[in-house]
């Protein structure tokens, strides 16, 4: 199994707290949501990706351990690690660091260097996560909850079938009892052609319930909170057609902006007691 990594030093972290003030107390989800430590370009997002709605659906609190997998450019971090720094404990679980990928060692070092900028990150905890490896993402049987916002797409194009249901089984090990599992997803229309899956970016909202059932969870229930009727699913590009990736260019660019993004399902499972 690998270490836990933390992606900002003793030294790096002491230095960042002395020289800024304290973040403000963040005793409630709007107020970690309006927390001014966050990027203006996300913020702009919040009409899209309803955080408030959804971190309620996921029935965190404060005093929670938490690991966000695959956090990207901390979009959802900005949120969750003033959120919980006071009484909880955030894990963000990045790309690995022996990727041989170009993109993720850029992002994995943006987000590293994120963690520096203010001591609100004070929290968060650096580990990492690959589908079809294995990886410490927490201890087990430590997380409360456990988060990936738009990620399971990319590791069925990775690792097939298998590899989300061994990131299934790998987020139950790290679950307590009683622990939830939510995931917000493209989602494909029930009746489309699920060849669909090999490189649209959306995925069947029943198929990943009957994944994750399969690796011992239960499912709890469905939110509408992220949908979006506008969006068809069957884009020329798939999903970075539309906002925020616009692959297109200016081609026919209005008309996918006038869609918006795309229309997610958001889930939640629960780890049984007895597990």
């Amino acid at each position: 199994m690998k270490k836990i990594i933390t992606s900002v030093s003793a030294i790096a972290l002491a230095s960042v707290l002395g020289a800024c003030s304290p973040a403000p107390e963040a005793d409630s989800l709007q107020a970690a949501v309006d927390h001014e430590s966050r990027t203006d370009k996300y913020q702009a997002r919040d009409e899209f990706r309803h955080p408030k709605e959804t971190l309620e659906f996921f029935e965190l609190e404060p005093s929670m351990t938490v690991v966000e997998i695959w956090p990207g450019g901390g979009w959802y971090t900005e949120i969750l690690a003033p959120y919980l720094a006071d009484e909880g404990q955030l894990y963000a679980a990045h790309f690995p660091e022996n990727s041989d990928s170009d993109y993720y060692q850029r992002s994995l070092e943006n987000f590293k260097e994120k963690l520096t900028t203010n001591p609100v990150y004070g929290n968060v905890e650096l580990t990492e996560f690959a589908p079809g490896e294995d990886t410490d993402i927490a201890p087990p049987r430590s997380a409360d909850r456990i988060l990936t916002f738009r990620n399971l797409h990319n590791w069925y194009m990775q690792e097939g079938e298998e590899g989300v249901l061994q990131a299934f089984r790998h987020f139950h090990q790290t679950l307590k009892p009683n622990g939830m599992l939510g995931i917000v997803d493209h989602r494909l229309p029930e009746s489309a052609d699920a060849e669909a899956f090999k490189d649209s970016g959306y995925v069947k909202e029943s198929w990943v319930i009957d994944l994750a059932e399969q690796a011992g969870f239960e499912f709890v229930a469905s939110s509408e909170v992220n949908a979006n009727p506008k969006d068809t699913a069957d884009h020329p590009k798939g999903v970075w057609t539309l906002p925020p990736t616009l692959t297109l260019g200016d081609e026919d660019k209005e008309k996918y902006e006038a869609i918006g993004e795309s229309d997610r399902f958001t889930l939640k499972f629960q780890k049984p007691v007895t597990d």
